[in-house]
């Protein structure tokens, strides 16, 4: 018929059945709530993981950012009520008072004197002892590691009398005795130039390098003290750089070992020299704050140098193959 329209079945779609089109949209439907839910999920758990990490920041520097008011007040205004965390009348007395009418100066240079001799040392020692136990063999070398770690578990307080009595012990001898006593730079510093704690850290950084680099040089002739010089201590910068952050950081902020070590005011470190500024019966708060936040600045800029080394060192041992 002349009416009639010819249509090409190749052109038509065939419409799908009303059941799979409503199954299809559900499970389109689910998919984008479970996406929904999983986004959800994820935004709780990085708010409540930013939640639980500036806690932590405000309970680590918030006393170091509350030392910064007392030090710019006087001791007067810190009992003002309510207290004031921002100062009204800021003033540089405690800073001028402790310049000149203390040793804080001295103190800081004992201190530097303590901290960079202990760590230097300590270095040496640990990085000479860990190689040792990580590449040497040796009769009783676990027997004697093991020992070296159980001193991890003995109180500084406990050796403190021992270690009093063997340091004055040798200011008795001759000659040596003129070097190593109590109130002398080397009484202070040498009893706290091995850490068993660098000791391990520095034998478990060595274990991890290949034993192809020892057998090559091994091969050119190299004895045990090139190899550790020339090749081993090169590829140990980044945790030598830790050790050093965290052995500086301990002696810097060690109290008890120069409170008996050092008992005149010559040899006197911070950590006591501040302890000094407190009196029996009346204390300036305010010298004291300053003399608190000038001593954590030294620490805080090192930490703030060295944070790419940390990072570094802190990765090295989950990239080793």
């Amino acid at each position: 018929m002349a009416g009639d329209v010819t249509t090409d079945p190749a052109t038509l779609t065939e419409a799908p059945p009303p059941e799979e089109t409503t199954e299809a949209d559900a499970m389109a439907a689910r998919l984008a709530e479970a996406g929904r839910a999983k986004r959800l999920n994820d935004r709780t758990r990085k708010i409540l993981a930013y939640a639980i990490l500036t806690l932590f920041v405000v309970i680590a520097i918030g006393p170091a950012f509350y030392l910064i008011s007392p030090a710019f007040r006087d001791s007067v205004s810190l009992f003002t009520y309510p207290p004031e965390w921002i100062p009204s009348e800021p003033t540089l007395h405690n800073y001028r008072f402790l310049f000149s009418s203390t040793s804080y100066v001295r103190w800081a240079i004992n201190t530097l004197i303590f901290a960079g001799c202990t760590t230097i040392l300590t270095l040496i020692t640990n990085s000479m002892a860990g190689y040792a136990f990580a590449r040497l063999r040796f009769p009783g070398r676990n027997v004697l590691f093991f020992v070296i770690l159980a001193t991890l578990m003995v109180p500084v307080a406990a050796v403190l009398a021992p270690t009093y009595l063997t340091v004055n012990f040798i200011g008795d001898l001759p000659i040596i005795g003129d070097w190593i006593d109590i109130d002398t730079y080397l009484g202070l510093i040498l009893p706290s130039a091995v850490s068993p704690l660098g000791v391990f850290m520095m034998r478990q950084f060595i274990e991890t390098l290949p034993d192809g680099l020892y057998e090559a040089a091994r091969l050119d002739g190299a004895g045990e003290w090139r190899i550790f010089t020339k090749i081993v201590l090169p590829l140990i910068k980044p945790a030598l750089v830790v050790l050093g952050i965290f052995v500086f950081m301990l002696t810097w902020a060690s109290y008890l070992w120069p409170l008996v070590a050092a008992t005149g005011n010559d040899y006197r470190v911070l950590t006591v020299g501040i302890a000094s500024l407190k009196g029996q019966f009346v204390t300036d708060w305010g010298v004291l704050a300053a003399a608190s936040l000038l001593t954590i600045v030294p620490v805080t800029i090192i930490f703030l140098f060295f944070q790419k080394w940390f990072v570094q060192a802190s990765m090295a041992g989950a990239l080793k193959q």
